[in-house]
């Protein structure tokens, strides 16, 4: 299979990151780890969190890149690599995974959406926010700790109790 992705230096990009094994809430259960993580990525190779939302077994997040930079493949690389190796090793390993000297903590792409217009990126930003709702986390999207939803409100971009009961 070819497998192609989209390129835009200074783009704007949906991603979906999972983990491999759905159904577990590693995510929510080491977000300090994960913070620290992106935080180092973030700091060593710039970007802007434009929406971000951690769920107990996937993310969700738009990236701005910075000017003439277009790998955002290096920077989720990085991320799942230093997550990986933050935790302890308690995961059973397939023979692939083994031999590559994998984790198997992460699905070893991610998808990526290359963000068309100002329509297409308010789509997407709600969609990274209305998550934890959609997946029956929440009863309110701001009831979810994980979420840019909160530092989206602060600025003035939502009303606190935007979408929920």
């Amino acid at each position: 299979m070819q497998y192609r992705r989209c390129y835009v230096e200074g783009g704007t990009y949906f991603f979906t990151v999972n983990l491999h094994n759905r159904g577990t809430s590693l995510l929510v259960e080491h977000i300090e780890e994960l913070r620290e993580v992106v935080r180092f990525v973030k700091s060593a190779r710039p970007f802007v969190i434009d929406a971000w939302v951690v769920l107990p077994d996937h993310l969700h997040a738009v990236w701005t890149l910075p000017r003439g930079d277009a790998n955002y493949s290096i920077r989720w690389q990085e991320i799942k690599k230093r997550f990986s190796k933050a935790l302890p090793k308690t995961e059973s390993l397939s023979s692939s995974n083994l031999k590559r000297g994998e984790r198997g903590i992460w699905q070893k792409r991610f998808w990526e959406h290359c963000i068309r217009d100002e329509q297409d990126y308010q789509r997407h930003i709600d969609y990274v926010h209305i998550n934890p709702f959609k997946h029956g986390l929440v009863t309110q999207v701001k009831d979810w700790p994980y979420s840019s939803f909160h530092r989206a409100v602060e600025l003035g971009q939502y009303p606190q109790n935007w979408c929920g009961v």
